[in-house]
């Protein structure tokens, strides 16, 4: 553990050094943020997942610098140019930018004008103009080295030849690259525009036609998608810095005040590195900047939403009907249980004769009476309203209809999970289980999905990947721990999501459990091959046992604490179930009598309220939606047209609301109050249901402008 590196993330992260120092010990012995978070209080001092993740990515951040930094000293000591100052000023830099700063006079790089103008000996002359003294003639002394062998055949290219050592100079000189660069975060300007004849092809990124945003302002979804615009080679993209500033400014770092010969051609040296070297090579670099600073915002929005998305309440232990819409190919659809086992599938015909939509009516009847269906999920995708006023008209006693958002369910059905699931079924009817299982349970059947094809973020496949991923996982396995496992109904994907278990001890659970049987308390998980005490002490207290010999095992409080429970329960001469079950029992309880030097009252308070409602899911209840009559299609839209909807996506900029048009309308962030908004997730939530107005249609684009506003 690199102390120095706990000092100072504690410091930035206003929090203690003993906190910040107890998790970084707990992350390096093993432990995931869950279990830190929940189960390891009294180290952390409450600390929650935020601040644990925090800490685990800033350190992560120090220690790749450090790496960074030796390298560099190590290739500046094998030049033999490794000066103690330069080692001070190294050893010394906050950031990546000043350490790359600093070692970019010493990198190695193609053979350069400065270079060539080196390899003909013209570096003394160079230094001697740099030193700008008012005595020294540069063009008598240039004349010295006037060599047409060394295609040196004036004392014009003499010149020209040390002032292009002069510029490079200038240009690695790290102090002024500093300044230039912050001429640029502050004064710069994003600017695009249209490829010349890609007007037309290019009509979606037609905002950005003529597109200026100050590089400080610019806002990160507008960035990215002229980033997007530019790698589609439909726009041009620029970050321009007012150059008379950035002159300016390096004229006052390099400059002698003086007028001398020398003078003036350092000046004209100064203008070509920061016209040919400079301002490209900083453009470049706030370029990568301001993405980071785009991801990390995009990518911030995205895990939002799919912890809404995944937290979205579950339907439950419902038998459930689900429908994949389709004209050409039919609707498959498919009946499963209330464990979200596939029973029976079929294909109906809804648009090819009447012949044919009355023999569907009669097979979705007969499935709805034959499984005793509670619900039917329609994915929302073509023919999605068409199929769900079919199913209206049936008029199904007791069967309630819900649309389905069914972004991804392609990708499930054409993924290894889908395969080993249902090898012998087809992709569309693998689509359907998939639509009918994200309604019994959103998390169970999400986890089995690339989170980037869920449909919830902002130009995901644009920002970093590895950076995504990891903060997608951090959200799924908090999702995943927070709900809590049923370790005999669980798939291998849910599974790998709990802490310390991982993909491979999860197919070993999960082959265990099809060869022995269910498990009947949690410690049997220890059969399982290769799952240590380790990986137990991380996943138990996640993991659910439902009706097995043990009543704790049903609940959130880890093994470690049965023994503290099992107390408590014998001092009020009870059982364990008559503790669960009795209110009055829980409220004899003295905490305080408790306390040791490995449980203390973090934990005891969290045992208690977990003994009040053991296993209890704490996603919010269901609800049901419906869509207005008569609105299927964009055409169908008015202006002014007053529509229920659910939110679909939140992005910087608004939010998506799906109102049964097959394409989802925006609400500018502008339009989602009548009050100042500062962010979108301060106003909606991801399922939200919500009232809009429709604002303007664009039929070419299929775009939807609604509003939430009331005045």
């Amino acid at each position: 553990m690199n102390l120095s590196h706990v000092r100072k993330v504690a410091k930035e992260l206003n929090i203690k050094s003993e906190q910040t120092e107890s998790v970084v010990a707990l992350l390096e012995g093993g432990a995931t943020i869950p279990f830190i978070a929940r189960y390891r209080k009294e180290a952390t001092g409450t600390l929650d997942e935020v601040a644990i993740t925090a800490i685990r990515d800033r350190m992560k951040e120090l220690k790749d610098l450090d790496d960074r930094r030796a390298v560099i000293l190590e290739s500046i000591d094998k030049q033999g140019k490794l000066t103690p100052e330069l080692k001070t000023r190294i050893d010394g830099a906050l950031t990546l930018t000043e350490i790359e700063d600093l070692y970019l006079p010493f990198k190695p790089k193609r053979r350069t004008r400065g270079m060539i103008a080196k390899e003909k000996g013209l570096e003394p002359l160079a230094e001697v103009i740099f030193k700008q003294d008012q005595s020294f003639d540069p063009g008598a002394e240039a004349l010295k080295y006037v060599d047409p062998a060394k295609e040196l055949s004036s004392v014009t290219v003499v010149l020209a030849g040390a002032r292009d050592i002069i510029s490079e100079w200038v240009n690695e000189n790290a102090d002024a690259r500093a300044k230039v660069r912050e001429i640029f975060l502050s004064k710069g300007k994003f600017h695009s525009k249209f490829i010349k004849g890609k007007e037309e092809e290019g009509v979606k990124f037609k905002d950005y036609a003529d597109w200026q945003e100050p590089v400080s302002t610019a806002p990160s979804h507008r960035v990215l998608a002229a980033r997007r615009g530019e790698k589609e080679q439909f726009l041009l993209l620029r970050i321009e810095a007012p150059e008379e500033t950035a002159l300016a400014t390096l004229r006052a770092h390099f400059l002698k005040n003086n007028r001398c010969a020398s003078m003036l051609e350092v000046d004209m040296a100064l203008e070509d590195a920061y016209r040919r070297l400079m301002a490209p090579s900083i453009e470049n670099e706030v370029r990568l900047l301001t993405k980071e600073k785009a991801d990390a915002e995009a990518i911030q929005t995205f895990m939002s939403n799919l912890r809404q998305l995944l937290m979205s309440p579950p339907l439950g232990q419902l038998t459930i009907m689900g429908i994949d819409p389709g004209l050409r190919t039919g609707c498959k659809v498919v009946c499963l249980d209330q464990q979200g086992k596939l029973l029976e599938y079929q294909t109906i015909y809804l648009s090819q004769g009447d012949a044919r939509e009355r023999e569907a009516a009669v097979v979705v009847s007969a499935l709805v009476k034959k499984y005793n269906i509670d619900v039917i999920a329609i994915g929302n995708g073509t023919a999605s309203r068409e199929t769900e006023g079919f199913c209206r008209a049936l008029q199904l006693k007791n069967v309630k209809l819900m649309m389905v958002n069914e972004s991804g369910a392609s990708y499930y059905s054409a993924s290894d999970v889908a395969r080993r699931e249902f090898p012998d079924l087809d992709v569309s009817v693998r689509g359907a289980v998939s639509i009918a299982r994200r309604l019994q349970d959103p998390l169970a059947e999400m986890v089995k999905l690339d989170p980037k094809n869920i449909g919830v973020g902002q130009y995901q496949h644009d920002v970093d990947q590895a950076k995504l991923k990891q903060s997608l996982d951090d959200v799924t396995m908090s999702c995943v721990n927070m709900v809590g496992v049923d370790l005999n109904t669980a798939s291998r994907e849910l599974l790998m999501y709990v802490s310390g278990v991982g993909p491979a001890l999860a197919l070993n659970v999960v082959e265990y459990r099809n060869q022995n049987g269910r498990f009947k308390t949690r410690d049997g998980i220890l059969n399982v091959p290769r799952f240590s005490m380790k990986a137990y002490e991380q996943a138990a207290g996640f993991l659910r046992v439902m009706d097995g010999d043990h009543p704790l095992d049903a609940s959130a409080v880890h093994p470690e604490s049965y023994s503290v429970v099992e107390t408590m329960a014998r001092n009020l001469n009870c059982s364990l179930k008559d503790l669960i079950a009795d209110d009055k029992l829980r409220a004899r309880i003295d905490l305080k009598l408790f306390v040791n030097d490995k449980i203390g009252l973090p934990t005891l308070k969290d045992i208690m309220n977990e003994l009040a409602k053991p296993g209890r899911d704490p996603r919010a209840r269901f609800e049901f939606v419906r869509f207005k009559d008569g609105v299927n299609a964009i055409e169908d839209l008015v202006k002014d047209m007053v529509l229920p909807g659910v939110v679909t996506n939140v992005t910087d900029f608004g939010a998506f609301v799906d109102i049964g048009v097959h394409h989802d309308g925006l609400v500018h962030i502008s339009e989602l109050s009548d009050n100042y908004v500062k962010h979108p997730s301060h106003v909606v939530k991801l399922h939200q249901q919500v009232t809009v107005v429709v604002k303007d249609i664009d039929l070419k684009r299929h775009r939807i402008a609604l509003s939430m506003k009331t005045r």
